[in-house]
């Protein structure tokens, strides 16, 4: 493809994107898919322009005066890759699948192009929605810079190792032959890091159960659960189950993992999984809609049975915008209300599944107040029978050290103070 292609097809993404606010992801697959032509290194350039508007959206916009994606693809290439304006506009000569020239008024507009200055807001300077300021505000305090800044770098990739079947060190070396470099994640005892590119689903380490794809924070909250072998868990949002495998590795295939969700769909994906990784103690279970005034016929052998239940709630997903640039730019204030309802009602739900001493662990990817501390003091308010834990207090000591974080009840997770996505973790006990 000749660069001027490779502009014509990314600014067709970002069209489809904007237009239709389909997830970035799976736009930019179903080009690959239908542009065989298109080599690994087409694709690769494409993706950067796609994704560096994704990610930069509010600075090239306030600096072309422009939504555009055409015009912020340009600026894209002229600001952010430093090929300047003239260069960027000359990919737009006319030939066959390139863009077509730039009008007088955009190019004046590229050439004027600068990027916001320190003294334009930071919603601007670190690209998120204005809308969402207070709330990052009020989390983050002196530190909100430091992370929003850190919420537009690119996010690594991160493997959990099976304990089931290997150590860290047996994992690396098998990964190693198949000529895939990791390094140990620095806080959990599980992970690995890729030092450079791979298909991890076309590995014999992955095929065989060794490995799974989970970032390291994800791996960390499924610590803080304190689950252990025996024990009857419930995993109440498990989606395609990548917490569910780790859960019943903790427990080393003793006791029961209930996994459950509502999308049959994802939870489909996880029988295979828990094949391949050699795991015994899941079942799954598909749930319907649940009023918190009526039984719960989905769950009713399950009351009050439970030792733990891990609710990993819809949320906004803030915490994992390095690996989804453009969710935020999907989210909105209607959105994001129906998230709140969501956690609400899936709170409710878990708390009928524990016994006396159970505890309820709540989680979110999220970085936002009123999906985090104010939904936990509102279920608390709701039911006063649940006591909020320090979250160091199940750490399984014996397997790994609990990361050095804040104190306090909840544990937070942060790209900039622990280089992982954004999580938030609440451990409640159910008292009598």
């Amino acid at each position: 493809m000749t660069p001027g292609a490779r502009l014509q097809s990314a600014i067709g993404i970002l069209t489809g994107i904007f237009e239709t606010r389909q997830p970035a992801d799976r736009a930019f697959d179903a080009w690959a898919r239908s542009s065989r032509f298109a080599g690994s290194k087409d694709r690769a350039a494409v993706s950067e322009i796609v994704f560096s508007v994704l990610r930069h959206r509010a600075q090239l916009a306030a600096a072309t005066g422009s939504d555009a994606p055409q015009l912020l693809a340009f600026a894209a290439i002229a600001l952010l890759q430093g090929e300047g304006a003239d260069a960027a506009a000359a990919r737009a000569d006319g030939t066959p699948h390139a863009p077509s020239p730039l009008t007088d008024d955009e190019t004046a507009a590229l050439r004027a192009a600068a990027l916001p200055g320190p003294d334009a807001p930071p919603w601007v300077r670190l690209n998120y929605p204005e809308w969402l300021h207070p709330e990052f505000e009020a989390a983050l305090g002196n530190s909100l810079e430091a992370e929003m800044a850190a919420l537009m770098e690119r996010a690594p990739t991160d493997l959990r190792v099976n304990a089931l079947k290997a150590t860290r060190d047996r994992a690396m070396a098998l990964l190693a032959d198949e000529n895939v470099e990791t390094e140990p994640t620095p806080l959990s005892p599980w992970g690995l890091r890729l030092t450079g590119r791979a298909n991890i689903l076309g590995l014999a380490s992955f095929r065989d159960g060794v490995i799974e794809l989970q970032d390291e924070g994800s791996q960390l909250a499924c610590l803080a659960t304190g689950v252990t072998p025996g024990e009857q868990v419930v995993d109440l949002c498990a989606g395609g189950g990548g917490k569910s495998l780790a859960l019943a590795a903790m427990m080393r295939n003793r006791g029961q993992v209930h996994a459950c969700d509502t999308d049959a769909r994802r939870l489909g994906k996880l029988m295979p999984r828990a094949q391949r990784a050699g795991i015994r103690n899941i079942q799954t279970r598909t749930l319907g809609r649940f009023a918190p005034g009526a039984a719960d016929a989905d769950l009713a052998d399950l009351e009050a049975r439970m030792d733990c239940v891990l609710v990993d709630a819809p949320c906004s997903g803030t915490g994992a915008w390095r690996r989804n640039p453009d969710a935020r730019w999907r989210i909105d204030p209607e959105t994001l209300a129906g998230y709140r309802a969501a956690q609400s009602e899936v709170l409710a739900r878990a708390a009928r599944l524990l016994r006396p001493g159970g505890r309820l662990v709540y989680v979110t990817c999220s970085m936002l107040p009123s999906e985090n501390e104010k939904q936990v003091e509102a279920f608390q308010a709701a039911h006063t029978d649940f006591a909020a834990m320090p979250w160091r207090s199940l750490w399984p000591a014996d397997i790994a050290p609990p990361p050095h974080a804040n104190d306090g009840a909840y544990l937070r997770l942060t790209p900039g103070s622990a280089g992982t996505d954004g999580f938030f973790i609440a451990i409640l006990r159910r008292e009598g």
